[in-house]
């Protein structure tokens, strides 16, 4: 009896330890920040963007990492960015403080040119006029549907964003925003100069991205698919459901590549599993 007593106590405690580690473990990998670095070639990358870099910060939801943001900021410096592509949901709708997104902001301008476009959590933002002038205001480019023009090493690329389609319709029942988006994106690739780089806060829209002949997108919303699980991936993402076709790393389809981050903050669901908050940095290098 005392035998058996004794391994049921021994099961106990070792049950214990296990739960306590994967507490502890869940919530390190809630805060703990991680860089993942994506290099893409082709020859439609200009020989003169060959080694530019993009770093790609999505889903922030008004976290801060470190005091006032500094890891997130002294990590990004570290990347040595030519520039920062922030790709929606800056801040949530939720539980929104538009001064910790511009303090953000105004020293994230200093590390490199930041260009900026809207998440859904932007659309459903009262403050929003507030949050752009703000963003505005410290060197941020806002991109609302707008082409530009890219300079680097004397050599031109266009960089396009579009705003979040919850700004133009809150539903989808008809699946109208694939075509609302296509006729957003052939208007700004009339314009177009070489290579093309979209910031676009939907993943799930890729098809609509490949069909419009854009070369380059980088994406967030996902969240990763919140739960990550071995071999399989992210368990639930929004506008996806369940198992999502595009919850994080790189998709190409033809001549089409797509960044999608696993972002940083949280939002309804307050909590991430085997899924660390990243910063994305993409290489670009010419063949």
């Amino acid at each position: 009896m005392k035998k058996s007593h004794s391994k049921t106590h021994l099961l106990f405690y070792v049950l214990i330890t296990m739960l306590l580690a994967l507490i502890v473990w869940t919530i390190w990998g809630n805060t703990a920040l991680m860089a993942n670095s994506i290099t893409l070639s082709g020859n439609q990358i200009p020989s003169e963007f060959s080694g530019f870099r993009i770093a790609q910060i999505s889903d922030l939801h008004n976290a801060e990492f470190g005091e006032e943001n500094s890891n997130l900021l002294n990590s990004l410096s570290e990347s040595k960015p030519d520039m920062i592509a922030i790709t929606g949901d800056l801040v949530d709708a939720q539980h929104t403080n538009i001064d910790v997104a511009l303090s953000f902001a105004e020293k994230a301008v200093q590390i490199a040119p930041v260009y900026y476009v809207t998440g859904n959590h932007e659309a459903s933002l009262s403050q929003y006029s507030e949050l752009k002038t703000g963003l505005e205001a410290v060197g941020v480019i806002v991109l609302e549907d707008k082409a530009i023009q890219l300079e680097h090493n004397g050599c031109i690329v266009t960089l396009m964003g579009l705003s979040d389609p919850n700004f133009t319709i809150k539903s989808n029942i008809f699946d109208e925003v694939p075509a609302i988006i296509s006729t957003k994106l052939n208007d700004l690739m009339e314009d177009k100069a070489g290579y093309t780089i979209l910031l676009s806060h939907r993943p799930e829209l890729f098809d609509t991205y490949v069909s419009c002949g854009v070369d380059l997108v980088l994406s967030g919303h996902a969240h990763g698919g919140q739960f990550r699980l071995p071999l399989i991936g992210g368990l639930v993402a929004p506008n996806q459901g369940f198992f999502p076709r595009y919850d994080a790393g790189l998709y190409t389809n033809g001549g089409t590549n797509m960044v999608v981050s696993r972002g940083l903050g949280n939002s309804i669901i307050p909590l991430r599993f085997n899924n660390q908050p990243e910063i994305v940095l993409v290489e670009l290098t010419a063949d």
